[in-house]
This record gives C-alpha cells, structure tokens and sequence, in this order.
C-alpha cells in the first residue's frame, strides 16, 4: 500500500515533507546499524509506521530493504580489514534461509495490531537481554592484520539454532535480528566485537536477500519515494556510526541503544493495544 499525505494526490510540499521526515529517519537508523552491527529494523519499523504512515505490513518489508541494504554496505566496508568471520556468518545464514521465509509468510497472515504487539514485545525483551549482559566482554581487535580471532568454535546445534531464530525475526517482523546476534556472537562465542558486529552483517544482507524474495510480488506497492532517501541516508549515516562508535565505549553504546528499544517498544505495546480494543 503506498501512502500519501493529505489527500489522494499530494503536494510538492507535502513530498518534501515526506521525504525530509524519511532521510531524517535513515539518519538514525545508519547511525544505530553502523554502530552497533544491527538494531536497524527495531526503529525502521515504528518510524515507518507512525512517523511515514506505512501499515505494518508495508513497514516490514520495507524495513528489510533498507535494513539489507544499509547491512550490504557495512559488509563491503569490512572486507579489507578482515572484520567478518566468514564460516561462522554463511553457517548461520544459511539456517536462516528457510525460516527468513517462512516468517514473511506468517507476516502476511496475521492482523496489522498482532503484528505490532509482538514487535513490541520483542523490542521490550531485546532491551532487557541487552541490559542483563552488560558484563565485560571482550572488545579488542584481530591479533593479526586480516585475521579474525574466535576463541572458541560454535557447535553445529548452537549455529542452527540461532540461524533459525534470527531468520524467523527477520522474516516476520523485518528486523535484521543483530541486537540479538551481536550480544550472542561477542558473549557466547568470545567473538571480538569488531568481528562480531561484522559477522552479525553478512547474516542480514543473506536473511534480508530470503525475505524479501517471498513478498516480491508486494514490491511494486511499495513507497519507494519514501524507501529511497530513507535507505540512502541510512546507507551513508552508517559509516559515521562505525566512527562514532569507535569513540564509545560499548557499555555506553549499548545502555543508549537498550534505553531507546524500551521507550518504542512501551509506544508500539500501548497503540498496539488501543487498535486491540477499538
């Protein structure tokens, strides 16, 4: 469903606005993906919806394109200093694959407030998980230039697991799932955070790829005078994350980041909610 503001045909203005309010958007969300290596897709959604006007169907799948899309980037960006742990992210993706699909399936088939409401719930979870491991972890770089240090090797069950897990979030609720995979792969595998967070990426772009190739057919229904500024400044407001983040620490990053999933999630759960009972 495309959107429009004020009418059936909008003004040039009225575009204008729009298209402010969708860069303004990609801005925030290149920052959060390029600093923490995920947690896009848990704000482009609500903005999609309640700043953009989208439903929350059209919301999802947008949120994959621009959340794939801006993850592509932040991938390209690491391949020379050898920041992506290629064995680990192919083996998660591609459990990720099928259950990418199967979640756009069962996005298509739930009712728009059900939809939120389990958005909501996650995004409340994601930010307490966050909170709960704010532990020491490891957040140095690679020993050796171009070489990824992994201090222990995921069992095949472990990297099954969390590729179906993510894959499904990514499917059904168009987030990339990396506020979840980055704590896991830096915590549970003692992955440095820079390979974390580059690992975490590949896994989006190929869950990303899987999801939106089930909903193609509702591509062409799709704002993409909204999706295009809004993916290309996320695009270009990623790399300012990756510095910015280099100056944080990741206590810090992280405390942010769980304190502005908390306040959405609370803001989607209560809309959610109201339309329930209407």
């Amino acid at each position: 469903m495309t959107v429009h503001f004020g009418g059936d045909v909008p003004d040039m203005g009225e575009g204008r606005v729009t298209r402010g309010a969708a860069a303004a958007s990609g801005l925030l969300i290149g920052l959060v993906i390029g600093g923490l290596g995920g947690g896009g897709g848990v704000l482009a959604v609500p903005l999609l919806v309640y700043v953009l006007g989208q439903s929350a169907q059209d919301a999802t799948t947008g949120s994959i394109v621009i959340v794939g899309v801006t993850a592509l980037a932040g991938v390209l960006a690491r391949l020379r200093c050898g920041s992506v742990h290629w064995r680990t992210g192919l083996g998660l993706a591609a459990a990720g694959v099928p259950a990418a699909a199967l979640g756009s399936l069962l996005n298509q088939r739930v009712a728009e407030p059900v939809l939120l409401l389990s958005f909501a719930a996650l995004t409340v979870l994601a930010a307490a998980a966050m909170i709960a491991d704010l532990g020491p972890a490891p957040d140095v770089d690679p020993p050796a230039r171009g070489a990824v240090a992994v201090r222990a090797r995921p069992s095949t069950r472990a990297v099954v697991g969390c590729g179906l897990v993510i894959g499904v979030l990514t499917g059904y609720l168009g987030v990339g799932g990396g506020f979840l995979l980055v704590p896991a792969l830096a915590i549970g595998l003692r992955m440095p955070m820079r390979a974390a967070v580059g690992t975490s990426l590949l896994v989006i772009v190929v869950n990303s790829v899987a999801a939106f190739t089930v909903r193609t057919g509702s591509a062409a229904d799709l704002d993409w005078a909204v999706l295009v500024p809004f993916t290309l400044t996320a695009v270009l407001a990623s790399f300012a994350g990756r510095r910015l983040a280099g100056r944080m620490s990741g206590v810090a990053l992280t405390r942010t980041f769980a304190g502005m999933l908390l306040a959405v999630g609370g803001f989607v759960a209560v809309e959610s909610v109201v339309a329930l009972a209407s």
